[in-house]
């Protein structure tokens, strides 16, 4: 089989990934207006509230959070300003090194996480449905769903 460079064999790394990405943009697309629509946040202020949501006391090394959702540091020092401006997250320093910052969800952040956490579960189901059904990503869809 001969291929140029725009045509890669189905069954090539570059080919599979490149499907991957196609799905990772249509439903992160789909999330993220979701959130904002409906919630007034966007997908990864949300993925914030979650990690700290679900973080035992409410809490994370800014770094811990920023490797967690895929950020660097500035942009989570940023995001979690955000949160903090609309009262779902603050800063805090540990107390036994200074230096070590933390974000730290409040209860108005608990709420809107949980307030969102159903949106993004329908608009997750639906949007892979919807790839599913699409036969350039269909494969990559049940791939994805028969590993959980």
């Amino acid at each position: 089989m001969t291929t140029t460079p725009h045509t890669l064999p189905a069954s090539s790394d570059q080919a599979t990934w490149s499907r991957i990405l196609a799905l990772h943009a249509r439903v992160e697309r789909q999330l993220g207006q979701a959130m904002q629509r409906r919630h007034g946040i966007g997908l990864s202020e949300y993925r914030a509230l979650e990690d700290l949501a679900r973080a035992g006391d409410g809490e994370l090394r800014m770094q811990e959070l920023a490797d967690r959702i895929g950020l660097g540091q500035s942009s989570v020092t940023r995001l979690v300003g955000r949160l903090d401006a609309a009262g779902f997250a603050f800063k805090d320093l540990c107390p036994a090194d200074k230096r070590g910052v933390y974000a730290v969800i409040t209860e108005e952040g608990r709420q809107r996480y949980n307030e969102a956490r159903a949106t993004y579960a329908d608009v997750l189901s639906s949007a892979l449905n919807s790839a599913g059904a699409d036969p350039h990503l269909a494969g990559t869809v049940q791939a994805l769903r028969s590993t959980t």
